[in-house]
């Protein structure tokens, strides 16, 4: 299991949403992703993306201007 980081600082909405969105499609099942931005739509935008795929949101913190999520990847569903 690994943790990659994302910086999406700076960014404005809809970027980070759809950035995480791609670093999601691109890590394997139970990794985690740790994104850090700085628009106020990320806390809105964030979790429902990940309501959506079907991940899990671990944790949700703010380190000044920061908001940091991390994410762990659904499981591979077995077919």
């Amino acid at each position: 299991m690994t943790t990659r980081q994302l910086d999406l600082t700076g960014l404005k909405c809809p970027l980070p949403a759809l950035k995480t969105r791609k670093a999601l499609s691109g890590i394997g099942p139970g990794d985690r992703l740790e994104v850090r931005c700085t628009d106020p739509l990320a806390s809105i935008d964030i979790p429902n993306l990940v309501n959506e795929t079907g991940d899990r949101l671990e944790a949700t913190r703010r380190d000044g201007d920061h908001i940091i999520f991390v994410i762990k990847k659904a499981e591979a569903v077995p077919v």
